[in-house]
């Protein structure tokens, strides 16, 4: 179960701080972290813990579901006249942006469900609505940019972001304009150029050694 018992309790201070622990302690510190840790951190009882959720699995699972919105809205650019290109450039740039942090550890779905090893889990059904989110959106921005295959390149798009962020982490530094000119070679690849047919990649992801 990844709800709250009741309406009543879905939208309550004491499940809001809850979640917001978890969020923060499991992408930290890992989906480990004990349920006396986490109502420790966020200043809630275990009854009470217990009363909003049957288990530490439907806390885990309810607490990427509300951070996907935030997530999401942070990561994908605004309803505007931009190219197709430009828009899906602005997701990568989002993530250099957030690789560069020194608290980064990686997409917060795909950490989550590494850990698991297991696709069936709540949570793991979670992230990966989260992540077909994504690529719904570099499906819809290839298909405007008249790709040739849209849905491959959305798939394609969809493995740089997340393997990017992977990377960042291994390497505990920023991606220093890679993941962002990994995204430009593939739409050039798949055809989908800027809307002017110029091409300014070169000015805003430098080359990286590796």
């Amino acid at each position: 179960m990844t709800q709250a018992t009741s309406t009543a309790t879905a939208g309550s201070p004491t499940r809001d701080r809850l979640l917001d622990a978890a969020a923060e302690l499991f992408y930290r510190e890992g989906v480990g972290v004990g349920v006396e840790a986490l109502c420790r951190v966020a200043g809630v009882s275990k009854r009470s813990m217990y009363q909003l959720f049957d288990s530490k699995d439907g806390v885990l699972a309810a607490s990427l579901e509300r951070r996907a919105p935030a997530y999401l809205a942070f990561l994908l650019p605004p309803d505007d006249d931009r190219p197709p290109r430009e828009r899906v450039l602005h997701v990568f740039e989002r993530l250099e942006e957030m690789a560069a942090r020194p608290d980064f550890r990686g997409c917060p779905f795909v950490a989550v469900t590494a850990e698991l090893k297991a696709p069936d889990h709540p949570a793991s059904l979670v992230a990966r609505r989260c992540k077909d989110a994504l690529t719904a959106f570099f499906r819809q921005e290839a298909e405007r940019g008249g790709a040739a295959d849209p849905e491959l390149l959305a798939r394609q798009l969809t493995v740089a972001f997340d393997g990017s962020g992977v990377r960042a982490v291994m390497q505990g530094r920023g991606l220093d304009g890679l993941a962002l000119a990994t995204a430009a070679a593939l739409l050039a690849g798949a055809g989908v150029n800027g809307g002017d047919g110029g091409d300014d990649t070169a000015r805003r992801a430098p080359e990286t050694s590796g």
